[in-house]
């Protein structure tokens, strides 16, 4: 089959997302591939499909037992024929599946970094293998935000299999990030070919903040937001082992089917908690970092951070765990000053100093985040290198904007300061050269003679401090943070500076004062509620209960027979034959024949 019949055969979609048909073609001649694209965005298809395309078997290293039981289940439900190795496999089924390995009978073997450097001597120099992927590849980056020594091996693919494409995969990598991947791995790439940087946005997903809450309140607050989602699943990440049991506990007191998930648990009862997580047997996991990223779970409506994360990476990999059908899913993080401090302190315990000191600057800038006055999307776009200069009405910033003035010329005054210091200083320094402060730095660097030194003498240090956090935000700078945290101008400022677009700031008062605390009394737990649109709620309620009984009956999660979204456009485009059936997204042929007349006799209805 060529890739546009694999895709409406095995996946049934008609058409690519955005850059799936470049790396699918770039990969299936020959050729390395760095892929950045945010989870739910058709990462997998970016490999899955070369596969079946390619002759042999596609080799991909995954770091979560748990992740390869979920997309080897998956590609299983569209009848792929697919397995894995890990530490988990009794010895027995290992050889059985070695032996259909080498017998080409396999097209998808998903395999840990660790069983892979054990293999690579018997197994892979029998068998013909098509490509590796490395999924999860910010793993082999020190700068990466999840950091695991295994993945340092995998540098050798390249020396050992010259002649065979490597893919590597993440959601979440920066620059520097970026280019450690693909120096670790050996990747023959470049910004001209093979580098390919989808869309980090995700418009389905609501972004809100809620800041300053007691644990008595967040309770609260999660009580009520459940109450809003009646049976969607949902993930409330925590800071400590204790706080998601503690919660669990609280959850189920007040009726609400909940389970914590945390590394002191034994390997049975984290795969207890998953598995009833996967097959909707309980509502709500909460959980430490450690579950979610081995979680293939379509149909995640909501997703809580009862602490605030330690980076932007990982808050937005976190997030991005619900909402991957493409339906609408919301996320709300709890912010206090109180996780900060705690965050540092453990941060600053850390024994490597200039990795300590890489990971305050990401906490600083997750915690620049949750302060926010302006959206939150273009922050998390901007965070990640893709300009996004409007807002995007589904945060609580846009629902409830603050005021704003034209900020062009004070935008431009600190560009320009960055400019002349050769973007070799950092914001503290640039605000001394705006500010006119006479220090012996200034000084000795001849700063005293620059053109803007002095030109923001009306601004105090706390607003141009907060001016500045702003423009990073909305991407007119970036930090450097592998060099000292010095001020880059973006491509998007130096058109700023250039007069090409004026700048909105929020009104940053001389002398802040400090907002005075909710009155318990008062307080009010707005409840963000998502309108599912003009579909027939009533009809998507009765095929999600026929899902429910062909997913007991086969025994597999709910959401491998259909995804919600495809229940949803089945609700919306209502077919009534077999051939309108197989026309809606996500209907492939196999399942069509497999499942088709069990929701088209709901539909004729």
């Amino acid at each position: 089959m060529d890739i546009d019949k694999i895709l409406q055969y095995y996946f049934g979609y008609d058409t690519f997302r955005p850059h799936q048909r470049e790396i699918i073609d770039h990969v299936i001649h020959g050729k390395d591939a760095l892929v950045l694209m945010p989870t739910g965005g058709g990462k997998s298809l970016c490999y899955q499909i070369p596969a079946l395309a390619l002759d042999g078997t596609a080799i991909v290293v995954s770091p979560l037992i748990s992740l390869m039981k979920d997309q080897v289940e998956a590609l299983r439900s569209n009848n792929i024929p697919a397995d894995a190795l890990n530490s988990s496999t009794p010895t027995s089924i290992q050889m059985m599946i070695m032996r259909r390995c080498i017998d080409g009978e396999i097209k998808i073997l998903y395999i840990s970094p660790e069983r892979l450097q054990a293999e690579l001597p018997l197994l892979l120099d029998k068998m013909k293998i098509s490509m590796f992927a490395i999924d999860e590849a910010h793993c082999i980056s020190h700068w990466g935000h999840d950091f695991r020594p295994e993945y340092l091996q995998l540098g050798i693919l390249r020396e050992q299999y010259p002649n065979i494409p490597i893919m590597a995969l993440t959601a979440t990598a920066d620059k520097v990030t970026r280019q450690d991947i693909i120096r670790q791995l050996k990747l023959e790439v470049s910004d001209e070919s093979g580098i390919f940087i989808s869309s980090f946005d995700r418009p389905n997903l609501s972004l809100s903040v809620v800041k300053g809450y007691s644990q008595l309140d967040k309770y609260r607050y999660i009580s009520r937001f459940i109450q809003h989602h009646p049976q969607e699943p949902g993930i409330i990440y925590c800071f400590t082992r204790k706080s998601t049991e503690e919660l669990s506990h609280e959850l189920n007191r007040r009726g609400i089917s909940a389970s914590a998930y945390h590394a002191g648990l034994s390997a049975s009862e984290r795969d207890h908690v998953q598995d009833d997580f996967r097959h909707d047997r309980i509502q709500v996991v909460c959980a430490t970092i450690a579950f979610g990223m081995g979680i293939d779970k379509s149909n995640v409506r909501w997703i809580i951070h009862f602490n605030l994360p330690k980076s932007i990476e990982g808050f937005y990999q976190e997030i991005g765990r619900c909402g991957r059908d493409g339906a609408p899913a919301e996320t709300v993080l709890f912010y206090s000053l109180q996780d900060v401090v705690q965050l540092s302190q453990i941060i600053n315990d850390g024994p490597d100093e200039e990795q300590n000191k890489v990971n305050m600057s990401k906490l600083r800038r997750m915690q620049q985040y949750a302060e926010a006055s302006i959206c939150r999307r273009r922050i998390l776009l901007n965070y990640f290198n893709e300009p996004y200069a409007s807002e995007c009405h589904n945060c609580d910033v846009c629902h409830h904007p603050p005021q704003t003035f034209d900020g062009t010329t004070v935008v431009q005054k600190a560009l320009s300061a960055a400019v002349r210091v050769h973007e070799n200083r950092g914001v503290s320094a640039l605000i001394d050269i705006l500010r006119g402060r006479v220090t012996e730095s200034i000084r000795r660097n001849g700063f005293d003679h620059l053109k803007t030194y002095g030109v923001g003498a009306d601004l105090s240090e706390t607003q141009w401090r907060d001016y500045m956090l702003q423009m990073l935000q909305m991407g007119y700078i970036e930090l450097a943070y592998d060099h000292f945290n010095v001020v880059k101008v973006t491509s998007l400022g130096w058109e700023v500076l250039h007069g090409q677009h004026t700048v909105q700031l929020v009104n940053q008062p001389a002398e802040p004062q400090p907002s005075p605390a909710p009155k318990r009394k008062q307080l009010k737990l707005e409840m963000p509620v998502v309108t599912s649109g003009g579909f027939d709620s009533g009809l998507f309620e009765r095929l999600r209960r026929v899902r429910q009984q062909i997913a007991k009956t086969a025994g597999i999660p709910a959401y491998l027979v259909f995804n919600d979204q495809t229940l949803r456009l089945m609700a919306t485009l209502h077919p009534r034959t077999i051939e309108d059936f197989s026309r809606v997204p996500g209907v492939g042929e196999y399942k069509r024949e497999k499942y088709g007349e069990a929701f088209l006799q709901i539909l004729r209805e």
